[in-house]
């Protein structure tokens, strides 16, 4: 097995949101979350057989809200509260979780490391340093816009851990 990971291609990022929300996202180019945008986001941390964070992806609190609602098929006034209230709702939350751990499928490649969903941290929970320190770094990592079709947009960043 090699050790050679690779990021997923934002097309691939766009058909699974697609698939999975059962409407049209489009991605574009992004910024990077922020250290500010951390503290209000929603950040998957996913690790290798050995429990070595592999990678770590954030959704902003917009996009998270808006994913989640959709996914829940709920109307986008659930997501609209949820981020006026600055509180990703439990119902939300889950759904979110079960993106991730469908996002997953998009970090498991022939010949790399097995990789599997360890933990999602909710807006306003601590995220451990090591975590943070994956999610801002420079260097293999995807930052893009994400919008969901008539719900809303927000930045989604995934980075490989060095």
């Amino acid at each position: 097995m090699s050790d050679v990971s690779v990021l997923p291609g934002s097309l691939a990022v766009r058909n699974l949101f697609e698939d999975l929300l059962g409407r049209e996202v489009i991605v574009s180019p992004g910024d990077p979350l922020s250290a500010e945008d951390i503290a209000m986001a929603t950040v998957a941390i996913f690790t290798d057989a050995n429990q070595k964070i592999y990678a770590c992806l954030g959704l902003e609190m917009s996009l998270a809200a808006n994913a989640g609602a959709a996914l829940g098929l709920l109307p986008p006034g659930a997501a609209e509260d949820s981020i006026d209230e600055k509180e990703l709702f439990p119902n939300l939350a889950e759904n979110v979780f079960e993106l991730c751990n469908i996002f997953t499928s998009l970090l498991n490649k022939e010949g790399s490391p097995h990789v599997k969903l360890y933990q999602v941290i909710y807006p306003k929970m601590d995220l451990p340093a090591d975590a943070r320190a994956v999610l801002l770094a420079l260097g293999r990592r995807l930052d893009l816009m994400t919008e969901v079709s008539r719900y809303g947009k927000g930045k989604l960043s995934l980075s490989l851990a060095p």
